[in-house]
């Protein structure tokens, strides 16, 4: 698949915590999707230098994603922004915390992801529904988010039967339960993770993956993290976490997308 501009919407999932640069700054399976997207297109036009019939103008590549955010203020805050972009491919996640909450509708959660889509697409945006990856082997209450998540799989993809958009489930990916493809929080994928999320993306959009995406870190790093013992991953992680929920309170809160506009990707080897 050709596109000239890509733009993603979702929570910390899209965001791309757990993968994070040197600085800071979360780069994610949707920044390596970018980077694929932008790699075809330097591609079709014959690269920097030459043009193949396709515009010569910078691929472009916004992310509105904000760690998290339930499905509503995801749909409210960054769908119509993101539509407005006019990009030529938009992937939109969202509902996985609102799976972790004490109370969800799986049903109204898959019916408001698919009219999501269906606006989009109705705008002349191709689009991709991108689920989360399934964490809960290694989660407390594991089973239960684990019998929503799969229940709001199969609701996903009934209802997308037929319509021509696309949903790359990556909550069905057994290889990425594997404890090794996430952070140290467990409930974020790491580096490794978020490549392979890119792989199933951009596979389902018949792209290759980059090169960056197959290598995250420098050749000879170790897979595997130190992980804190089970007292001390509570009180850091699981005990901070509850909190946050019952005080209504965000790791978002006073967040702002951290790509809110169309910039353009350098790919690798172009210029």
């Amino acid at each position: 698949m050709i596109v000239s501009s890509y733009a993603a919407i979702g929570d910390s999932f899209t965001e791309g915590l757990g993968d994070e640069l040197p600085d800071g700054t979360p780069r994610g399976w949707a920044d390596f999707v970018a980077l694929g997207l932008a790699a075809a297109y330097a591609a079709a036009r014959g690269g920097a230098g030459g043009a193949t019939g396709v515009p010569a103008q910078p691929f472009g590549y916004a992310n509105f994603a904000i760690r998290g955010r339930l499905l509503g203020p995801i749909l409210a805050e960054q769908l119509a922004p993101a539509i407005a972009l006019g990009p030529d491919l938009l992937t939109i996640n969202g509902g996985g915390n609102d799976i972790m909450r004490p109370r969800v509708s799986v049903a109204s959660t898959a019916d408001r992801l698919v009219a999501a889509a269906g606006e989009a697409a109705a705008a002349g945006i191709r689009v991709a529904l991108v689920s989360g990856a399934d964490p809960t082997r290694h989660l407390p209450l594991g089973p239960l988010i684990k019998a929503r998540g799969d229940e709001l799989a199969v609701a996903v993809r009934a209802r997308l039967a037929g319509t021509g958009i696309a949903f790359v489930d990556n909550w069905s990916d057994a290889a990425l339960t594997d404890l090794r493809y996430w952070s140290i929080d467990r409930l974020h994928l790491n580096a490794f993770g978020h490549a392979r999320v890119a792989g199933n993306v951009l596979a389902a959009l018949g792209v290759e993956v980059p090169a960056a995406a197959h290598a995250p870190y420098a050749v000879g790093e170790r897979l595997d993290i130190a992980r804190p013992r089970t007292a001390e991953y509570w009180r850091q992680y699981v005990l901070p976490w509850i909190g946050r929920r019952l005080t209504g309170r965000s790791s978002g809160d006073g967040r702002t997308a951290k790509r809110p506009t169309l910039l353009p990707v350098e790919v690798l080897g172009e210029g």
